[in-house]
C-alpha cells in the first residue's frame, strides 16, 4: 500500500509560509475592523461613505484581475508575493502617520484602500497559484486547511485585539500592526527556499487571448462556472454586510468597539474548527454535500443579522449566533478553493483564480454602494437583511450544477479545455472529467 505523506508540519517551507501568513492575516483582521472604525468614530462617515470604502478595495479586482492573473501565470509567484507584502506595508503606514501630523481625512482612507486592494489582488492569485508548486499535489487539501486555519487564528485574536487598540491607541494606529505584519509576511516568504517550476512563455499567442484563457478556462468547465456564479452572487450580496456591518452594531444596537471585535472573535473560535474538519468533511461526504451544505448553514445564520434587536446583551446574542456560520466558512473555502485547483491545470491556474477574484470581489463594491444606498432610503436593517436573503439564495448555483453528484474528491483531475493553449489535458488518476458540459466517469 502506499505510504501515507508526512504532515506539511514537517516540510519546513511550509511552515515559514504559514507563520507568515497566520501573522499577516492577524493584521489584515486588526484593519477590517478598524478601518470602517475610523470612518466611523474618526471621520463621522455616513452610510453611502461606508459603502464607497467597502467598495474601493473590490474594484481592484474588476479592474486589474485579469492582468494579475496573466502576471502570475507568466512570472513567479514569490517575488510577487513579497512585493505585494511590502508596498501593502507602505500603504497602511500612511495611515497612522497621517493621524500623527493630524491631516487624516477620508479621501486618504480610500487611496490607501484602493492600492492596498490592487495588491491584494495580485497576492491573492499568486498566494493560491503557489500552493500546488510548495507542496505535493496530494497535499494541497491539508495545505488549503492549515492555511485556513491561519485566517481563523486571525479572526479570533485579530477583533478583540482590534478593540483594545483602538481603545487605549485609536483606531489609526491599530493599523500600524498590520503595516508591520506585512513585512513580517514578506520576510518568511523571503525565506522559502524550494525552488519553483520554470515559466514557460507560449510561442505566438496574443496578449488579449491569454488575459481571457482564464475566463475561457470558468466558461467551458460546469463546475468552474458554478462556482463563479456563486463568487459573484456572494460578492454583490456580501458587499451588504462589507459597507453595513460595522455601521449598524455600533449606532443600531449600541455595541461597544471592544464588544463588536469579542463578538467577531466568536465566529473566529468557530472557523478554527471548521478549518480543521474541512479536510475530513471533505472525504466522507465528498465535494457536493460539503460545499452546498456548508452554504446553507452560512447563510441561514446570516439572517440572525438583521434579526438582531433590543438591549445590547440581547443584540450581541442575535451577533454571535449568527457568527457560528462561521464554521462552515473555512470548509466552503477550503474545499472550494482545493476542488479549483484540483480540476483547472497549473498554465492557466493564475487566471482562473483571478477571474474567480474579480467574480467574487469584482462585484462586491457595486453590493457596497447600493447597500449604502438602500440603506439612505429604508434603514440600514431592512438592507442587511435584503443582503442575508441573496447570501442564502447564492447556494442555488451549486445546487442546480454538476457539483452536487459528486461524492469523491479524490476521483477529481485537472482538466484543460480544448482550444486554450491548443489541446485538451487531464490526468490519467482520475474517475471524474468534465466532458461536453458534464461530469462523467
Amino acid at each position: 500500500m502506499p505510504s501515507r505523506p508526512a504532515s506539511l508540519w514537517r516540510d519546513l517551507d511550509f511552515v515559514k509560509l504559514w507563520i507568515g501568513q497566520t501573522i499577516s492575516e492577524i493584521g489584515s483582521r486588526v484593519t477590517v475592523v478598524a478601518l470602517p472604525l475610523i470612518a466611523v468614530l474618526v471621520l463621522n462617515a455616513k452610510p453611502l461613505q461606508m459603502g464607497m470604502l467597502a467598495g474601493i478595495g473590490g474594484l481592484a479586482s474588476l479592474i486589474f484581475g485579469l492582468a494579475a492573473g496573466l502576471c502570475v501565470d507568466r512570472l513567479r509567484p514569490r517575488p510577487i508575493l513579497i512585493v505585494t507584502d511590502l508596498g501593502r506595508a507602505a500603504a497602511l503606514g500612511s495611515i497612522p502617520l497621517a493621524a500623527v501630523f493630524g491631516v487624516l481625512q477620508m479621501p486618504q482612507i480610500y487611496i490607501v484602500v484602493a492600492v492596498a486592494g490592487i495588491l491584494t489582488v495580485l497576492f491573492d492569485v499568486a498566494y493560491q497559484s503557489y500552493l500546488p508548486s510548495l507542496v505535493e499535489r496530494n497535499q494541497v487539501l491539508e495545505g488549503n486547511s492549515k492555511l485556513a486555519l491561519s485566517s481563523s487564528i486571525a479572526e479570533i485574536v485579530g477583533p478583540g485585539l482590534t478593540g483594545i487598540l483602538v481603545q487605549v491607541f485609536t483606531a489609526p494606529m491599530a493599523i500600524l500592526l498590520d503595516a508591520l505584519s506585512f513585512l513580517a509576511s514578506a520576510l518568511t516568504v523571503w525565506l522559502v527556499r524550494k525552488p519553483e517550476p520554470q515559466v514557460v512563455p507560449i510561442p505566438g499567442s496574443h496578449v488579449w487571448e491569454e488575459l481571457i484563457a482564464g475566463m475561457r478556462a470558468i466558461a467551458e468547465s460546469p463546475i468552474r462556472r458554478a462556482i463563479a456564479g456563486h463568487s459573484a452572487t456572494a460578492g454583490f450580496f456580501g458587499g451588504f454586510f462589507a459597507s453595513l456591518y460595522v455601521l449598524y452594531a455600533i449606532s443600531d444596537l449600541r455595541l461597544s468597539p471592544a464588544l463588536l471585535g469579542g463578538v467577531i472573535a466568536v465566529g473566529g473560535a468557530g472557523n478554527v474548527l471548521g478549518a480543521g474538519i474541512a479536510p475530513r468533511l471533505m472525504g466522507r461526504f465528498g465535494p457536493g454535500v460539503t460545499l452546498i451544505g456548508s452554504l446553507l448553514v452560512m447563510g441561514a445564520a446570516s439572517l440572525m443579522i438583521p434579526l438582531a434587536h433590543g438591549s445590547v446583551v440581547t443584540a450581541t446574542a442575535f451577533l454571535m449566533l449568527a457568527q457560528v456560520g462561521d464554521v462552515c466558512w473555512p470548509v466552503f473555502n477550503v474545499c472550494e478553493l482545493s476542488l479549483r485547483q484540483a480540476i483547472t491545470p497549473g498554465e492557466v491556474l493564475g487566471r482562473v483564480n483571478a477571474a474567480m477574484q474579480m467574480a467574487n470581489r469584482g462585484l462586491l463594491p457595486i453590493g457596497a454602494l447600493g447597500a449604502g444606498t438602500l440603506a439612505e432610503m429604508t434603514g440600514v436593517r431592512p438592507a442587511l437583511a435584503v443582503g442575508a436573503a441573496g447570501l442564502l439564495l447564492s447556494s442555488l448555483w451549486l445546487v442546480l450544477s454538476p457539483i452536487r453528484k459528486m461524492r469523491d474528491y479524490n476521483s477529481v483531475t485537472s482538466v484543460l479545455p480544448s482550444g486554450l493553449n491548443g489541446s485538451t489535458q487531464h490526468s490519467s488518476r482520475t474517475t471524474y472529467i468534465e466532458k461536453k458540459g458534464q461530469i462523467v466517469r
